[in-house]
């Protein structure tokens, strides 16, 4: 073919292409308009970019670099980071062990130890190899396979890996007694949640607690939870502290209601501790010391000891699946801390962030500033981050070996692959679509301080989006 032939129709490709891209991006502009055009927000309360995922080139952006609120998009940023930094089938290793020696009468002079990684599957409902009875049954029937009838000391569970069970600085008070804001323990167990059946009564009288999902017995529950209308739906709320003794339950639970409520465990490793005796005496083992967490024991000096067994959890693309799924908080902090655990030899949640907006900032020149994570999940609301900065970073996973599993992490929403954000005043979206046309695109949505309805806000985003499916 002639050379200006060749150049002629590489001329015509290129212009088509830049005519595409245009043509979407003008649609873009005026779906954002529109959005803007409806209300509840002011012009710096809404950002917006997408870009072309193959070249990176910009198709749109509005407020890009502005730090905005996350919520839970930022969970994007802690799966592509432990994805990049721990890979895609790194595994957490916890040890049971013990102390001591073991006499001729199956007599162990010493303690049994359960040392955790930080692995926020140890006990989940969420895979066949992690269920919590399971577990116990395993341990248990490893230690009577010594030929140990009697145990003379204690259950410790050693948790002292993440300088036991924290909550990130600036989480609201409110939240930290409930599931969500459960913290993040060197030994977790069972997600670090407790479920609570109520029985409700006439209405305005207390609904009594019917059932826990596990033992609570050497805890104070102070129960001022309510019967509420039928329709009104779960509003009981849990308030406690890591290691604290009480836990306080308040609000009202509909009348016509059957739903379990979830709140967090105050001492995760000293509840795994305390289950693992229970079961060792139900099977006939005999434990004459205490169950304990490591962390609140005086003097307490971890101990290799002699190994009993040890569990690994599921691959960490397993674990992102249902991170990214079901925005699981706690999985998001244990992954921070073990990046930064790992790759700086650091335990708190505010070390392991400031690693990862140093990583990022050297692997892709993102501005320190533009990636204000205080925590792994997003549930901080002084998160700010850019949405170019998120948009970037989204961008990148598409290049790396193991993008499919971070695409299949993402939940399906308005019929797109995206993670969402939502806390009080925030809305926000990010991933992956492809236009009829072809063109793979990647997207970054963010709202703050909206006025109105979520639920309207919500289908006034979708709509925007949707442009990018033409």
């Amino acid at each position: 073919m002639p050379k200006l032939k060749l150049l002629f129709l590489l001329s015509i490709i290129l212009s088509f292409s830049s005519t595409k891209a245009q043509n979407l991006s003008s649609q873009i502009s005026n779906a954002f308009n529109q959005f803007r055009s409806e209300g509840g927000l002011a012009t710096q309360q809404a950002a917006l970019i997408v870009t072309d995922s193959k070249t990176g080139h910009v198709v749109f952006e509005h407020q890009a670099n502005t730090g905005m609120a996350t919520a839970s998009t930022l969970k994007v940023i802690t799966s592509i980071t432990a994805f990049e930094l721990l890979g895609f089938d790194y595994k957490y290793t916890t040890t049971i062990s013990y102390t001591g020696t073991i006499d001729k009468l199956g007599n162990l002079d010493g303690d049994i130890i359960i040392k955790g990684s930080g692995d926020p599957t140890l006990g989940s409902d969420r895979y066949a190899s992690t269920q919590a009875q399971n577990i116990l049954d395993n341990w248990t029937f490893a230690i009577k396979q010594l030929d140990i009838k009697r145990i003379r000391g204690r259950i410790i569970g050693d948790d002292t890996i993440f300088d036991g069970n924290q909550v990130p600085t600036g989480w609201p008070a409110a939240d930290i007694g409930n599931y969500y804001g459960a913290g993040v323990s060197g030994l977790n167990w069972k997600e670090n949640k407790v479920g609570i059946t109520f029985s409700p009564a006439a209405v305005g009288k207390p609904a009594a607690i019917k059932k826990l999902s596990v033992d609570l017995s050497y805890l104070t529950i102070r129960n001022e939870v309510t019967t509420g209308n039928a329709g009104t739906g779960d509003k009981v709320f849990g308030f406690s502290t890591p290691y604290a003794n009480s836990i306080l339950l308040k609000g009202s639970y509909g009348k016509d209601l059957t739903k379990t409520i979830e709140i967090s465990i105050p001492d995760p490793a000293y509840q795994l501790a305390h289950d693992l005796k229970a079961n060792l005496i139900q099977e006939g083992v005999l434990v004459d010391g205490v169950a304990a967490s490591a962390y609140k024991l005086n003097n307490y000096v971890a101990s290799t000891g002699k190994t009993i067994a040890t569990h690994q959890s599921p691959a960490l693309a397993e674990i992102i699946y249902w991170f990214n799924h079901k925005s699981i908080n706690l999985f998001g902090e244990a992954l921070l801390k073990t990046i930064g655990r790992e790759q700086k030899k650091v335990k708190t949640t505010a070390e392991s962030a400031d690693y990862v907006i140093a990583h990022w900032n050297k692997t892709l020149h993102i501005p320190t500033v533009d990636l204000g994570m205080l925590d792994g999940s997003g549930l901080s609301p002084a998160n700010r981050v850019t949405a170019n900065a998120m948009n970037r970073i989204m961008q990148y996973a598409c290049s790396r070996p193991w993008y499919a599993d971070f695409y299949k992490s993402l939940p399906t929403i308005n019929q797109m692959k995206m993670k969402s954000g939502t806390i009080g005043g925030v809305l926000g979206y990010t991933g992956f679509q492809t236009s009829k046309a072809g063109q793979e695109l990647t997207f970054t949505l963010f709202v703050n301080n909206y006025k109105g309805s979520t639920a309207r806000m919500r289908q006034r985003m979708f709509k925007l989006l949707n442009v990018l499916k033409q």
